[in-house]
């Protein structure tokens, strides 16, 4: 087990497997920078499966107890499944968790299942078809996203989440029917302040719906009294109905950051290690992979090297240098 300078362990490790995406989500990927003229990174740039593999052994190695493979869309990317069985066969007892936007999901989830994948959490900001349309800048309509997460309800995944951003004036009345469709579906709703990932989406303070209000508007009809956090390090609070026994998570980055509990790394689709969801500066992990070999003393001297609290320190950072993109992180 490896710690950073203000004693965090190294425990998770997320991955994205491609920059690209079939949605233009505006607290992502907002078309107007991701246009038709943009230029995704090509195949030769990203990590192979093998390198990703290479990638996880130097983890294992340092104390490493969870994946999560993101994108862009992760489902895009060719037999992503098969990168899930190569894991699981070499490391069966490292959770495996995939985030995705849903609207593939449906036409992968059983060969997901049979891989060894055992979480899955997808995106879902809207109920309301128009909204979700504009929220997400897509024409998939968005009953391809429902029967996604439907399909993974009947292949009895143990652990399925979805994850609703809340942008303040535009889907806080998404959030009571959201609990309300999902109430009898085995699935648990988190409810997340919109962040500033990123450089692209044009973030303000005054668009953020706090955690603090969203659990007001949510107990204005229902009864939810708080449960914290699970595991110390879990970026969300839950939060539990006394009626109904239903639960919902809430994450508050910005109202209420966390990042003294942070055990999350990142690596970047192409291949760029970071240490925070807002970082500014990414350490050529698949260079020093393709040209050296062995990675794992330079992924436990990053971590050692590491104090990032991005989120405490918000306001002190509002003008330096770009931050990495969220479609390259995978949020």
């Amino acid at each position: 087990m490896v710690n950073d300078k203000l004693g965090r362990n190294l425990q998770d490790l997320r991955i994205s497997i491609t920059d690209k995406c079939n949605f233009r989500c505006r607290y992502c990927m907002p078309r107007e920078v991701f246009d038709d003229n943009w230029e995704f990174l090509n195949r030769n740039e990203l990590l192979t499966y093998e390198e990703i593999l290479l990638v996880i052994d130097s983890f294992m190695k340092l104390g490493l107890k969870k994946v999560r493979l993101t994108g862009g869309e992760p489902l895009i990317r060719k037999n992503m499944h098969e990168l899930i069985r190569i894991i699981k066969n070499k490391y069966p007892k490292l959770e495996i968790a995939l985030t995705t936007n849903g609207s593939l999901l449906s036409r992968y989830s059983e060969k997901l299942k049979h891989a060894g994948l055992d979480r899955i959490t997808i995106s879902l900001d809207s109920l309301e078809p128009k909204l979700f349309e504009k929220m997400n800048d897509t024409k998939i309509p968005i009953n391809q996203v429902l029967e996604g997460i439907q399909s993974a309800i009947d292949l009895n995944f143990i652990n399925i989440k979805i994850n609703c951003v809340i942008k303040k004036g535009l889907n806080e009345n998404q959030i009571i029917p959201l609990i309300e469709y999902f109430k009898n579906k085995n699935v648990i709703l988190r409810f997340i302040e919109f962040m500033d990932v990123g450089n692209s989406n044009q973030w303000n303070l005054d668009q953020v719906f706090t955690k603090d209000e969203i659990i007001k508007k949510i107990n204005s009809k229902f009864n939810f009294s708080p449960l914290g956090r699970l595991k110390k390090s879990d970026v969300a609070e839950q939060w539990v109905e006394k009626n109904t026994n239903q639960k919902i998570e809430v994450i508050s980055s910005i109202s209420q950051p966390f990042c003294s509990n942070c055990t999350r790394a990142r690596l970047s689709s192409d291949g760029k290690l970071y240490t925070c969801l807002f970082a500014f500066k990414g350490f050529d992990i698949k260079k020093i992979l393709r040209e050296e070999g062995d990675i794992t003393t330079k992924i436990k001297e990053i971590w050692e090297h590491r104090d990032d609290k991005f989120s405490e320190l918000r306001n002190e950072f509002i003008k330096i240098e770009k931050k990495v993109e969220m479609s390259y992180i995978g949020g």
